[in-house]
């Protein structure tokens, strides 16, 4: 049965935990991310966890910093990138392929399940990267409305992760959408540019996202 209301965002302990337990179903999703909340297993040993840190990360287009080596790369960039042609890939090695910082394993089966379903109805998307044709790197994320999330990514090449969001920013950008939400700021992210904010100043921004 799908969630029917998640307890108040304020009531989040100091790690952005907020509830346990529930499914992942598509209107609980939906709701949860209409209310600034994600979901975030712990391990295969708890209840499905729900958070709704504070600060909140995210990365803006005004914002955007690309160092001087990454502009040289992305001249001569030998890769392609795509948008949402090939979602299930893009979970599938965001699950599988080992990350520097150990994250990656909370992406479980369920979880790979549930945003599939969500890319179905249209409430989730990827961007993919290719070189020659081989799948390089990705990212995948919620998208409802103007509200665009960054759930996770990938690379197997250098850069490949990083074209294909700095691609998802420019798009979003020719479309009038200013900023992702990065939930937590990784070295990655901080690297292109991103920021913490303030909750309540993320609720306001992710409201008019949604609604306007």
């Amino acid at each position: 049965m799908a969630i029917a209301q998640f307890p108040p965002v304020d009531t989040a302990d100091e790690h952005g935990l907020l509830a346990l337990g529930g499914d992942l179903e598509l209107e609980s999703l939906l709701l949860a991310y209409s209310k600034g909340i994600f979901p975030w297993p712990i391990s295969s040993e708890y209840p499905l966890a729900w958070f709704s840190p504070d600060p909140r990360g995210i990365l803006a287009f005004e914002k955007l910093h690309m160092s001087k080596s990454l502009r040289k790369f992305l001249r001569k960039s030998p890769y392609e990138v795509k948008f949402n042609t090939n979602f299930e890939a893009v979970i599938m090695n965001c699950a599988q392929v080992p990350r520097s910082d150990n994250q990656g394993t909370w992406i479980t089966q369920d979880i790979i399940n549930a945003y599939i379903n969500l890319f179905k109805n249209g409430f989730a998307y990827s961007v993919e990267t290719y070189l020659d044709e081989r799948l390089v790197g990705g990212i995948y994320g919620v998208c409802i409305n103007k509200f665009y999330s960054g759930e996770s990514m990938f690379h197997i090449e250098d850069n490949a992760s990083k074209v294909a969001l700095i691609s998802l920013l420019y798009q979003l950008h020719q479309q009038g959408i200013g900023w992702i939400d990065t939930q937590m700021v990784t070295p990655v992210v901080e690297s292109l540019g991103g920021v913490s904010i303030p909750r309540e100043t993320y609720l306001k921004m992710l409201h008019k996202s949604l609604y306007s």
